[in-house]
């Protein structure tokens, strides 16, 4: 991995630490360096095209006026230009040369023969030296970090040693300072500065009886005074090498060591060390610096590649902060002199150079200072999506939002239950401003109210110059359950066979529309039924989420079907024989107060029978219980569940005459004193008790008959428990079923 060179910030005008960037793969600035020539070209004013950052430019240093970034040329030479702030210009710097991170207006390089050039690009680009390192020092002396125009060079001495030197070139004088007071130094380099302090790392050899070590060292040294490196604590702080990286700050000193082959982030301050041990991903993390309390690290990359090497950062002030990705990919950093980081990289929706800077909150600011021409692959960003949803009351939405990098895209939404693999597709409207895209799901799927349970959203995003991207997730859906419902929506479904024998199911909506019941959809449930002569809804008398019903054959037999969950019906189970004896039956109501549904059934001498409901999907009812005799005045009963408020579920029962009476639940399988609700009911051939039909808290009542259907909705009162609403199941059928429950 290429070295990645850091700075950290500096509180005043004083320029910051710079670094050479290091030759070969994954070079984070500038390539390796080749002869260049003296003069800097003039520049050329950049028009808003031209402006934009090359894809395959690396930043270099930035400064007050501008910045360098280094790309390779048509010939693949090297190439340095230094863009100008103020009108967009580009000057070229003899190409073929390493860049050096100044912090500042000065741009330092160097060419293959070793020759320091510097220029002050805030004078108009005006060559301030040439610097030969071999002829001032020694054959192998190095450039291992600058500062402005303070450079800082390694100088061979004896048996591979080293001495750290400081040399600065004013008014045509060049001045050198020796730092490092002697010893068996092998190595060092600038890692980061603040103000005129430097953090310097370094490496001694040590001997301990006939052996010999390296220790490593670090440092603080001053570029204006000269002053000889003061050392900072111990020398055994950990190995490092030349990837590694720092940064420094007014409250912050970090640099990366590399202990027992991991790669380790190391934070102090005055009153506290961190350690942050990087996982096997980010084994080769450099730092790239520190803004306001924020520590940014990570893996660089290579200018314009799309594979992600995320820039992370980690709040330094909370000890539990988790650390974030703040830009997807990074190839290359430098240090701007008011303390910001220049930042070649990517976002979700923007591929150039970047600025952060420290916000003053806990999260630092990230701008676009110049983009490339790169056209961004759409991502999805960001998704708010209900993780669990409630659909009982009445005209519920679901709001849905989606953020992608990009809005020019076509997106698509497929939302599916599992359970029974029904699906929602449907394409999203562009945005009017902005990327989020927007969907307000009405909980309808397939045409009825979506059913209970998990469900997954799949979002698809396809530009028309590119690879699509996709987005998922899962959230819950719930509703009460309904003893009516067949299918685990919560909402009613009526059941009704015809000639033929099929059996149908209808499912309602359950809010009505301008006092009106409208049907979702019909369902084809099987043939075959006319061998009953009486069916019923009997509610969830097996423990399942969903109602059941049970049918009499011919010969007396009951037969339980099992309700599914999905509108249809298990394998049927015999419950019995000897059900011919009665001549009414209805069921769905909890008459006892155990919250388990009953079965009602009178015989034809006029005694009315309770079957209390088990639980047990074998055997659904206990032993029969007489309520009371003289039933035989009525053609039809049913159980139409709590529609008064009282103890238990009701029952109403129409006589001959047409007159429809209400027997309130005592909540002991007796009902109170009956109440006349009216007369007239006779225009109907069937009643049904259809659970909550209208989603009020309270069952309703169906009732079925040649002049038309009507939903008669609870309204909670013992002498008036009705109000008759209208509604579109079987319309003009009214002579077309012969059995609804």
């Amino acid at each position: 991995m290429a070295s990645l060179h850091t700075t950290r910030r500096r509180l005043g005008a004083c320029v910051a630490t710079v670094l050479a960037v290091t030759v070969g793969a994954g070079a984070l600035a500038a390539p390796g360096a080749v002869a260049a020539p003296a003069a800097v070209a003039g520049a050329t004013a950049a028009t808003a095209d031209e402006a934009k950052l090359p894809l395959d430019a690396d930043i270099v240093s930035t400064g007050d006026t501008g910045y360098l970034t280094s790309r390779k040329g048509d010939s693949g030479t090297p190439v340095l230009e230094w863009h100008t702030y103020a009108d967009g210009s580009v000057r070229p710097i003899p190409s073929g040369t390493t860049g050096y991170d100044t912090a500042s207006d000065a741009v330092v390089a160097v060419d293959s023969d070793g020759t320091v050039l510097l220029w002050d690009m805030s004078a108009g680009a005006v060559q301030t030296g040439a610097i030969d390192l071999a002829a001032e020092f020694a054959p192998g002396a190095k450039l291992v970090g600058a500062v402005g125009a303070h450079l800082f060079v390694s100088v061979p001495t004896t048996q591979d040693y080293h001495e750290l030197w400081q040399l600065t070139q004013a008014d045509g004088i060049t001045k050198k300072t020796k730092l490092t007071s002697g010893g068996y130094n092998l190595d060092f380099k600038v890692v980061a500065s603040t103000g005129h302090d430097l953090l310097v790392l370094g490496s001694r050899r040590e001997f301990s009886g006939a052996t010999f070590r390296t220790a490593y060292w670090k440092a603080l040294t001053n570029v204006s005074s000269g002053a000889v490196v003061d050392r900072l604590g111990a020398e055994a702080t950990g190995p490092w090498n030349q990837n590694s990286t720092g940064a420094y700050a007014a409250d912050y000193k970090a640099w990366s060591e590399y202990p027992a082959g991991s790669t380790q982030l190391v934070v102090t301050t005055p009153t506290v060390t961190k350690r942050f041990t990087m996982d096997g991903s980010l084994s080769g993390a450099v730092i790239a610096g520190i803004a306001g309390d924020t520590l940014l690290y990570g893996v660089p990359g290579k200018a314009g590649d799309a594979t992600p090497s995320p820039l992370y950062a980690r709040l330094l002030t909370k000890d539990d902060a988790a650390p974030y990705q703040l830009m997807d990919s990074f190839s290359s950093v430098a240090h701007a002199p008011d303390g910001s980081l220049l930042v070649r990289g990517t976002t979700a929706d923007a591929d150039g150079l970047f600025r952060i800077t420290a916000s003053g909150g806990a999260r630092p600011d990230l701008t676009l200072v110049a983009g490339t021409n790169r056209v961004m692959p759409v991502k999805v960003t960001g998704a708010n999506v209900p993780t669990a949803v409630n659909l009982e009351q009445p005209g519920t939405t679901v709001p849905m939002e989606w953020d992608l990098s990009r809005a020019d895209a076509t997106v698509d939404l497929t939302l599916t239950h599992p359970a029974t693999g029904q699906k929602l597709t449907t394409r999203l409207a562009p945005p009017a401003s902005g990327t989020r895209f927007r969907f307000t799901w009405d909980g309808v799927l397939n045409g009825a109210s979506a059913p209970n349970g998990a469900y997954t959203w799949q979002l698809t995003a396809t530009p028309a110059d590119g690879a699509p991207a996709t987005g998922s997730g899962t959230f819950q859906v719930a509703r009460e359950a309904n003893p009516h419902d067949f299918n685990d929506n919560g909402s009613t479904d009526v059941l009704a066979r015809d000639a033929s024998g099929v059996l149908w199911r209808d499912d309602l909506f359950d809010w009505p529309s301008g006092s009106q019941i409208n049907t979702a959809k019909r369902t084809k449930i099987g043939g075959g039924w006319q061998v009953y002569n009486r069916i019923t809804a009997v509610g969830n008398v097996a423990g399942a989420p969903t109602g059941d019903l049970v049918a009499r054959d011919g010969s007396g037999d009951l037969w339980l079907y099992l309700g599914k969950g999905d509108g249809t019906f298990a394998t049927r189970v015999k419950v019995g024989g000897g059900w011919q004896i009665y001549d009414k039956l209805t069921g769905g109501g909890d008459l006892t107060g155990d919250g388990r549904p009953d079965l009602l059934a009178t015989d034809t001498s006029g005694a009315l029978w309770l079957y209390k409901g088990t639980g047990s999907a074998s055997a659904p009812f206990a032993t029969r219980v007489k309520v009371g005799g003289g039933w035989g005045i009525y053609n039809q009963i049913t159980a139409v569940g709590n529609i008064a408020g009282g103890a238990a579920g009701d029952l109403v029962a129409r006589d001959t005459s047409g007159v429809l009476w209400l027997y309130q639940g005592d909540g002991a399988g007796n009902f109170t004193a009956r109440v006349r609700i009216g007369g007239g009911w006779n225009a109907f051939s069937h009643l049904a008790g259809a659970g909550d039909v209208t989603a009020d808290g309270r069952p309703d009542l169906i009732a079925y008959g040649p002049n038309g259907t009507y939903v008669y909705r609870s309204t909670g009162s013992a002498t008036a428990p009705f109000s008759r609403q209208t509604t579109t199941l079987y319309a003009g059928e009214g002579s077309t079923f012969n059995s609804v429950v």
